[in-house]
């Protein structure tokens, strides 16, 4: 299921949200542009779960503290399709959890999902040598928090049928579940792989983060969208 957009507006503009999107997009075509060198930029600013563990750095790393890489590996890719697919989820969820809880508090929360997903991965995976890289994990905590403040919202969805494609709304509790039990179904079917591919439990820790973090971050009051009456807000 790929995300087009919700319906949900929002009521203020999403500095926060569209800074991120700037970073992340940024920091990937710098990294395009160092050619064959691009390798060792990712290997020296992503987590790796052995060298944290350890305490041990790699030796083409430029000298980048192990704990730094916790937040520099949220803002590198590997492709475009992993960089589209990251920044679509942030734009379409992200927007509306700034919204909610205010520019400040979801940058401080985006962040300190991103680093709740980076160590739930070295934590089940402290024998990786490869790096993690990717935006996936703060995000997947904007998707906890999306989750509890918007479960009745409508995400319009394209599902591929056979050799079609059909667009359908699905109301967000449901399109997010769903999300939820393929990260954790992934991470275990693939549970104690040696090879690269997806930090399915990157996900899964940042989703729980976020949720759990919403409860600090969310404001007294917490605006909600009624399709009937438009915004209400309760306590």
């Amino acid at each position: 299921m790929i995300p087009l957009r919700d319906d949900i507006p929002t009521e203020t503009l999403p500095v926060v949200t569209i800074f991120l999107l700037a970073a992340n997009v940024l920091v990937f075509f710098y990294q395009l542009s160092l050619g064959p060198a691009a390798s060792e930029f990712i290997v020296s600013l992503g987590v790796i779960p052995f060298e944290v563990m350890h305490g041990v750095e790699s030796g083409n790393a430029p000298g980048i503290p192990l704990e730094l890489t916790f937040v520099t590996s949220m803002f590198l890719h590997g492709g475009f399709l992993h960089l589209g697919g990251n920044m679509m989820f942030l734009w379409i969820f992200g927007n509306n959890v700034e919204d909610s809880i205010g520019h400040v508090r979801f940058l401080l929360f985006y962040l300190l999902c991103g680093l709740a997903a980076a160590g739930a991965h070295v934590w089940l995976n402290p024998g990786s040598r490869l790096p993690m890289i990717g935006a996936s994990g703060a995000i997947s905590g904007v998707l906890g928090a999306y989750f509890l403040l918007y479960p009745k919202a409508r995400v319009l969805t394209l599902i591929p049928i056979g050799f079609f494609l059909q667009t359908i709304l699905v109301p967000a509790s449901f399109f997010l579940g769903f999300w939820f039990f393929l990260q954790v179904f992934s991470g275990w079917s693939s549970f104690g792989s040696r090879g690269g591919g997806v930090a399915w439990f990157a996900h899964v820790g940042g989703f729980l983060a976020g949720l759990a973090l919403l409860l600090v971050f969310k404001k007294r009051k917490v605006r909600l969208w009624s399709r009937q009456t438009g915004w209400q807000r309760r306590a």
